[in-house]
């Protein structure tokens, strides 16, 4: 039997109640959490799951914002696009290698990316897979009715057949539906919502009418700040529309968008959600393990749970705390990161 204990104070159940706590791993289960009989200086926190990635564009890494977002990013003929296709398959391969690396480092064992390419673009992010971490594969142009794509990911809806044709393929597939909508205005909102999608990303832009669509067709809505802020489709704390979202009950997570401008990094995301749409930690932490439902799997440090999570180490900090899971999601930073543990 394999069997691992760690000691920390970790945040416990839906609620993340912060106990501090000794946990015992057998064979990847959490067999049992029981008072720690020892100090700790570590943080125990479920693992994140980064619901919106593109993480192809590695290899195009911080190229500069010197023009309109769709002349960067839209297919075709966006810029990124043209990088891919002049992107040898095996230094892509090595490029989405490196994000993997990087966004488990920063305690996130799970991500869901939409992958340009067709079949190809599919395949390769299979191959590129490392152990310790899930990608949840969005393909198009074929590339999503691959065994190993969860589905069809459309980078925006415009009523064409085509969309309409992948979206029911897919679906008649048994794989899900997930699509760019009111990223820089409202035209393609109303589209995507005719796609009767699994998941909308970005939302931007949503009205009261759209959030509360949304929330009756249990839509998963998955939000992108720091990527929305850095590409100047908001400059608003109202947009994307987060309090209004989550009050009207729809499921919210949290996502890092494009490579390429933002890192895969959930503990940034974090920080910034939290400081410009002033979020509750248990919210913004639920935002970011949520995106697990995905893949129909739970998140959640209890017994009887695959073990799931990560562990940061306080540098101090804990002591003078007078909410440890702000400090973990804000001051710590990934650097604080010290294991990262998944099933």
């Amino acid at each position: 039997m394999n069997t691992i204990q760690i000691t920390g104070t970790a945040f416990l159940g839906a609620d993340f109640v912060p106990e501090t706590v000794d946990i015992t791993i057998s064979n990847g289960i959490i067999a049992d959490i029981s008072p720690a009989r020892t100090k700790s200086e570590s943080l125990i926190l479920p693992a994140f799951f980064n619901a919106h990635t593109h993480i192809g564009d590695t290899v195009a890494l911080d190229t500069r914002i010197d023009r309109p977002l769709a002349e960067l990013v839209a297919p075709p003929d966006g810029l990124k696009h043209q990088i891919l296709r002049e992107t040898p398959e095996d230094r892509l391969i090595s490029a989405m290698r490196s994000s993997m690396q990087y966004i488990r480092a920063s305690g996130t064992t799970g991500f869901a990316d939409f992958r340009e390419g067709g079949r190809d673009g599919v395949s390769a992010l299979s191959a590129a897979k490392i152990s310790g971490i899930m990608p949840l594969i969005f393909g198009r142009d074929g590339g999503e009715l691959l065994p190993d794509a969860a589905g069809f990911g459309l980078s925006s809806a415009h009523r064409r057949d085509e969309e309409r044709e992948a979206a029911d393929a897919a679906r008649k597939a048994g794989k899900l539906v997930a699509v760019h909508a009111g990223e820089g205005g409202i035209k393609d909102i109303e589209p995507a919502f005719e796609l009767q999608p699994d998941v909308i990303i970005h939302a931007t832009h949503f009205r009261p009418e759209d959030i509360r669509r949304a929330a009756d067709e249990d839509i998963a809505v998955v939000l992108c700040p720091r990527s929305n802020w850095l590409l100047g489709v908001t400059d608003s704390a109202k947009k994307p529309p987060v309090r209004e979202l989550l009050d009207a009950g729809c499921r919210v997570f949290l996502g890092t968008d494009n490579v390429m401008f933002v890192s895969p990094d959930m503990l940034s995301e974090c920080a910034f959600l939290m400081t410009a749409y002033k979020t509750t930690p248990e919210e913004t932490l639920r935002m970011a393990t949520g995106g697990f439902s995905l893949a129909g799997m739970t998140s959640g440090i209890e017994i009887g749970k695959p073990a799931n999570l990560f562990v940061m180490e306080d540098a101090g900090l804990l002591s003078w705390s007078r909410s440890p899971l702000t400090t973990a999601l804000t001051r710590l930073g990934r650097g604080a990161v010290t294991q990262v543990i998944s099933p």
